[in-house]
């Protein structure tokens, strides 16, 4: 019979909070190309003399907050998916877990697909929305170690899923044991992106020429933002949310021409027009980590609360859920591996 090796890969963490292992992370993760876009020399001086010394050490304090005696949430939730989604194999296919920066790594995941001799092999980064600087990674790497294979097996990505029933469907089971309709106002949370790198997608022109707030067409079906809206759209329209009881914003900004609205500015602008519930969905995640738990999870309710804000919550991210097991598995065999 032939086997299908599935590889689901995800971002990455530290090996361990200290100082010395972040810095080996952001080093490996801020170096990619793919993440920051500047010429090799520049990237090198800006990457490894000014951002990561400074830093790493803040991170690592960060770090320790997140860790629990499991080890990093991104690492156990991970390996509890895996196995729960290894349990509905058919025999046909086997899965497996890579990270793109740190351990295991995507190199070592591959080496043993390429040991165990899959006729077929299904890459599936897991972000829902694409962007070049984490799926576009993903593929890029996969390729670079691929090609140096001298026997190269049937090989298929999937680039996102952002609009998947299976994936829309897993959010709104996630959400409606938290009761939305009982929050005042509810946040759509996804990552934030340099705006250049988002509008590349459509050969460097804006988004407002190729309606990305408002519809996914053939010109931004692969903008970063067009899926976010998307996304958002979807899920709103599941719940039977009204547009003003919701708002969509960019978290994690690391600049000024970033997307926007900013979601702790948001945040701080409707808990000080009034708002006392406020319920937060962290869309471009399936596994909590340091952008949920810490920042969404603890940063921005404090922000909240000391605004005027009341009761604050984060719904988590599907993790290993059950509903969210089925919907990658349906998610993958639209592909009829």
């Amino acid at each position: 019979m032939q086997k299908t090796a599935i590889v689901l890969v995800n971002l990455g963490t530290p090996d361990a909070p200290s100082t010395n292992k972040v810095r080996k992370f952001l080093g490996e993760f801020l170096n990619d190309a793919r993440v920051i876009d500047l010429p090799w020399l520049a990237r090198k001086i800006l990457v490894n003399l000014i951002i990561v010394p400074f830093r790493a050490p803040k991170s690592a304090k960060m770090y320790q907050q997140l860790w629990t005696e499991q080890g990093s949430p991104i690492i156990f939730h991970g390996n509890d998916l895996l196995e729960k989604f290894n349990k509905l194999s058919d025999g046909s296919w086997k899965a497996f877990l890579a990270m793109r920066y740190r351990v295991p790594s995507l190199k070592s995941v591959l080496e043993q697909v390429r040991q165990e001799h899959y006729s077929k092999l299904i890459i599936v980064p897991l972000f829902p929305q694409y962007a070049s600087s984490t799926t576009g990674s993903v593929v890029e790497q996969s390729m670079n170690i691929i090609k140096k294979w001298p026997e190269i097996p049937h090989i298929e990505f999937i680039s996102e899923f952002y609009n998947h029933p299976g994936f829309i469907n897993a959010w709104i089971e996630k959400i409606k044991p938290y009761q939305p309709e009982n929050f005042e106002h509810i946040i759509f949370s996804f990552h934030g992106l340099p705006v250049n790198q988002v509008e590349m997608t459509h050969h460097d022109e804006s988004c407002e020429i190729h309606k990305c707030k408002e519809e996914i067409n053939l010109s931004n079906r692969f903008c970063y933002q067009a899926q976010c809206y998307e996304t958002t759209r979807l899920i709103a329209q599941k719940l039977g949310l009204e547009k003003e009881k919701y708002t969509l914003c960019f978290q994690s900004r690391f600049g000024k021409s970033w997307l926007n609205p900013y979601a702790d500015k948001v945040i701080e602008e409707k808990a000080k027009a009034g708002v006392k519930k406020m319920l937060v969905l962290p869309l471009s995640f399936v596994a909590d980590c340091l952008e949920t738990n810490l920042e969404i999870g603890t940063e921005y309710a404090e922000l909240f609360k000391e605004n005027g804000g009341g009761h604050y919550q984060m719904v988590e991210s599907l993790n290993a859920e059950d509903f969210w097991i089925n919907a990658l598995k349906s998610i993958i065999l639209a592909n009829k591996y």
